[in-house]
């Protein structure tokens, strides 16, 4: 869980779902496939932490979670050329695990998730950020992100119909 994590405060499903898939692709980071048997033992590992009520904002973040979690896997390759190509000199693999799969979310949202605008995306991959990892983290994500959403096709602020 995070540094500052109380599930009973009501969260918003979407931002579940999002800290949900991060965490999901925290653990996974070096595996170059994902089974869903690994996604099965993660929803269990969850559930028998006891920090999740069963209730509807958690089925509905885990389904969110799950479209997040299948997405970005489907889409990793787009997604990692994408953040590169905004990181100035840095590899992947010298970005924090935790900030490298927190911008994986939110570059998925940008690209594939017309209902959520790109600012939502990168305002709560800050906030996110602030929960799971350093206090240098959110700027350089916030910078990254940004970049980014201005090299978009769509608007920055508003969801749209379809990607």
């Amino acid at each position: 869980m995070s540094k500052n994590s109380d599930i009973s405060n009501q969260v918003h499903f979407k931002r579940l779902g999002r800290e949900l898939a991060m965490q999901f692709l925290f653990q996974v980071d070096l595996n170059i496939e994902i089974e869903e048997e690994m996604i099965e033992a993660f929803w269990e590992q969850a559930e028998e932490s006891g920090k999740f009520p069963h209730n509807r904002v958690f089925r509905k973040g885990r389904e969110y979670a799950e479209t997040l979690i299948h997405g970005i896997v489907e889409h990793r390759k787009t997604i990692d050329d994408m953040i590169l190509s905004k990181s100035e000199k840095w590899d992947l693999r010298r970005m924090a695990v935790v900030d490298r799969n927190i911008m994986r979310v939110a570059v998925y949202e940008m690209l594939f998730v017309a209902d959520v605008p790109p600012v939502v995306s990168i305002n709560e991959a800050v906030g996110i950020s602030r929960l799971y990892s350093s206090d240098q983290s959110g700027p350089f994500i916030n910078g990254l992100l940004n970049a980014v959403k201005d090299g978009l096709d769509r608007p920055a602020r508003e969801a749209v119909d379809k990607l």
